[in-house]
């Protein structure tokens, strides 16, 4: 009797101490699909304010708007700065392929060069617009250069949510991202992440990822507000708040609204 009671003392603490021997690489990569396919809605706009704050609690906001389309698997992206005046007319295009073979294009247009950029891979990991987003955090992942693992079942702000561990297969693809490895929240409802932490590839850095507002519009899981904090040492170097509003799905929006042409042209 006391031999099987130390057995089921043991298995309790292995289940305590390890709770990842629950879950599997294929149960990870499979929620990680499911928050790849997950409906975010099609022919969407949305207005942004994007709010920077420094080390020293300055902060300078931006006023975005958005346009988004799905195009077959792969998501079209527009988005054109409105204010204030030293980023108006910049505008951001985003092409994100779901084939893992293919790079996801991005273009960056600047009006006082009056032309615009192609963001090459090596500068993805650079900040987007001076914020703690990376180039890279505005497209998805490629599931196919990264191991998963299913750590463990958790709780986010009292919804349920798994957290998975994501490592990249290889150097090139930490170039790319920044980041040599990611613990990501996966609420069970939405498939939504709804928080991440990123180690970063340079500067010994930590980036957390927080999405504090998330709503149903439309019958669509939508984020509502988002931030991303850059900390060393348990410092903070800097903040960077998104906050989203009157987000529309089943817009019409043509073809052309997404291209390197309209890019240049403006609202």
């Amino acid at each position: 009797m006391h031999r099987q009671f130390t057995k089921l003392m043991l298995l309790a603490l292995l289940g305590l101490w390890f709770p990842f021997a629950a879950g599997t690489a294929g149960d990870a990569r499979q929620i990680m699909q499911q928050v790849n396919d997950r409906d975010d809605g099609d022919n969407s706009s949305a207005d942004l304010t994007m709010t920077l704050i420094d080390r020293n609690g300055n902060e300078r906001q931006r006023r975005i708007r958005s346009f988004n389309k799905d195009k077959g698997k792969d998501r079209q992206r527009i988005m054109f700065f409105l204010a204030p005046a030293d980023v108006k007319d910049t505008a951001f295009l985003t092409y994100d392929y779901d084939a893992p073979e293919r790079d996801d294009d991005q273009w960056l247009f600047l009006p006082a060069l009056k032309k615009s950029k192609r963001i090459a891979s090596s500068d993805k990991s650079g900040s987007f617009m001076g914020s703690d987003f990376n180039y890279s955090d505005m497209t998805r992942r490629n599931l196919e250069a990264y191991d998963f693992r299913l750590v463990k079942e958790d709780e986010v702000r009292g919804r349920k949510a798994w957290l998975i561990e994501a490592l990249p297969k290889n150097r090139e693809e930490m170039e790319e991202t920044g980041y040599k490895k990611s613990l990501v929240f996966v609420d069970q409802e939405s498939h939504v992440i709804v928080r991440a932490v990123h180690w970063t590839l340079d500067g010994n850095q930590l980036k957390y990822q927080d999405v504090p507002g998330l709503e149903l519009i439309e019958g669509i899981w939508t984020i509502t507000r988002m931030t991303m904090t850059t900390k060393k040492n348990k410092t903070t170097l800097h903040h960077t708040e998104l906050a989203f509003s009157d987000t529309r799905y089943n817009q019409d929006l043509p073809e052309e609204m997404f291209t390197v042409r309209r890019l240049e042209k403006g609202l």
